[in-house]
């Protein structure tokens, strides 16, 4: 017997394909198989070719021994109905491996090279452990400034784009590192309300208790193809959906999967990952966001300096107009640090209340001004001015509450977690500094993003007077485990310091 029943196998086992058989199949011994081999699944009518990496089981109430079982997304991807004759081989091993090798030895890699590494990622002929030996040996060897462009244009050019017919899109993108610094989802209603289009694509958070699309779902669905999308931002002029789903530079979210657990954000990468989904969404406009601080992604401003280099060099070279503006990443910029209580900081700015973040607020209001001056109709200096009235007078909520009805409003209210702990000030005094990495940590822990109601709120922030036994932050989280660990955490090192004088540098 050379075929193989198909079974489905229940099993998310999210961006990695793979299959099951059992220890007493044929085939399985005959071949000479192994556990977390990289195998080939396949039939000739119709042609359809899958690679997966494999499991072993030993029961049969999950795999007969004439049967394979096939996680959900390899079923997806096959699309033949259960009980289907299958076939399985061994995987060649794909010639860019090599080029992984040469990279972690320190090589130069050109386009040909990354583009091939970058079709077979997406083609899952690479398992995780070989992802992560790309990312590390890319992180580790560096890639010169050529290299990044010639990895931005190869994931650009495995996936979808999209064509806005000489329209011009705006765009705005952080790289990261700042809790509570959800600007984009107040910047997009307010360009949008303004004129431009802006169709915001964001990933989930990779090192961070939420990412722009995390904080999104809490208030409506993300998960839009790329017809959807467009719908959406021709009738309402934005948007802001998760972009795996819509497949723009779909490699992008294979190696976050990856670089999430491993906490790995490499400058190279980080260039490319944006850039490539920019420019796949059809962006010809894009405001970058370099936040400078000790405690942020770029601690000097001659690293910042640095990177700033890296983005105007691959976005020129890619046709984008782009700037890049450094800001204060010296503490978390809202209040809420977690999907429910960031969307909650969301909606109090949007609906001008008096408990809204001013700080959050206020940076929002500088980007959104800039964005809008990109439009040549538009004066330097007058942005800012043209964004404040279009928040105060209401058209910036009403254009995202069009937008969150047109993306499929989340039915379900915002809840926060039911198990609170408030971290309070050891001493009386001034909040002297913020460590947005132990914040984040903590949020973490408490279970966010994956747990949206989890996370902080923070009470306190730069040069704010506290009194002993005051609330810092407040924790949230949903279970007793992430709970004591929060707690635990916070103990250990609160994140705050707290001194007496009150010369602080807020600035």
């Amino acid at each position: 017997m050379d075929t193989l029943k198909l079974k489905r196998i229940a099993i998310d086992t999210y961006k990695e394909n793979v299959v099951y058989l059992h220890r007493e199949c044929d085939i399985y011994q005959s071949q000479g198989f192994q556990a977390l081999n990289k195998i080939e699944v396949y039939t000739d009518t119709p042609p359809t070719q899958v690679f997966a990496v494999l499991n072993v089981v030993d029961g049969e109430c999950i795999i007969a021994p004439g049967e394979i079982g096939l996680s959900e997304q390899v079923f997806k991807q096959f699309n033949q109905p259960e009980g289907s004759p299958i076939k399985v081989r061994h995987a060649t091993q794909p010639k860019s491996l090599s080029y992984v090798h040469r990279k972690i030895s320190g090589d130069r890699l050109n386009y040909a090279e990354y583009l091939e590494i970058i079709q077979d990622i997406s083609a899952n002929r690479y398992s995780k452990i070989e992802i992560t030996a790309y990312l590390v040996g890319c992180a580790e060897s560096e890639m010169d400034r050529e290299e990044v462009l010639y990895l931005t244009q190869a994931m650009v050019n495995t996936g979808e784009r999209i064509d806005w017919n000489g329209a011009m899109v705006a765009d705005k993108h952080c790289i990261g590192g700042i809790p509570g610094n959800r600007t984009s989802l107040l910047i997009m209603p307010i360009v949008a309300a303004y004129g431009l289009l802006i169709p915001k694509t964001s990933s989930r958070a990779i090192t961070s208790p939420a990412g722009s699309a995390d904080t999104m779902e809490a208030l409506a669905n993300v998960e839009l193809d790329i017809a959807q999308l467009k719908q959406i931002v021709k009738q309402h002029g934005g948007c802001l959906a998760w972009g795996g789903t819509a497949k723009l530079a779909p490699v992008d979210d294979i190696l976050i999967t990856v670089e999430r657990p491993l906490s790995m954000d490499s400058p190279g990468q980080m260039v490319a990952s944006i850039l490539s989904k920019k420019m796949a969404a059809g962006v010809t406009h894009l405001i970058i966001d370099i936040p400078v601080g000790p405690t942020a992604k770029m601690h000097s401003y001659s690293k910042a300096t640095k990177l700033r280099k890296l983005f105007e060099y691959v976005g020129d070279n890619l046709g984008l107009h782009l700037e890049v503006i450094m800001t204060d990443g010296k503490q978390p910029i809202g209040a809420g640090v977690g999907p429910n209580l960031e969307a909650r900081d969301i909606m109090r700015v949007l609906e001008n209340d008096p408990q809204a973040s001013k700080h959050l607020q206020e940076k929002a209001l500088q980007l959104s001004g800039r964005i809008i001056e990109l439009d040549n109709k538009v004066r330097a200096g007058q942005g800012y001015a043209i964004a404040r009235d279009i928040l105060q007078s209401g058209r910036a909520l009403e254009k995202f509450n069009a937008i969150l009805d047109a993306q499929g409003r989340n039915p379900n209210p915002i809840t926060f977690g039911a198990l609170t702990y408030d971290v309070t000030a050891p001493k009386t005094g001034t909040v002297s500094a913020i460590n947005n990495f132990v914040v984040a940590h903590i949020a973490r822990l408490a279970g966010a993003p994956i747990d949206k109601g989890s996370g902080l709120y923070i009470h306190k922030k730069l040069g704010d007077r506290v009194v002993q036994g005051e609330p810092l932050y407040t924790i949230y989280a949903e279970f007793e485990a992430d709970f004591k660990f929060a707690q635990n955490a916070a103990a250990l090192d609160s994140g705050f310091e707290i001194h007496n004088s009150e010369s602080v540098n807020t600035l």
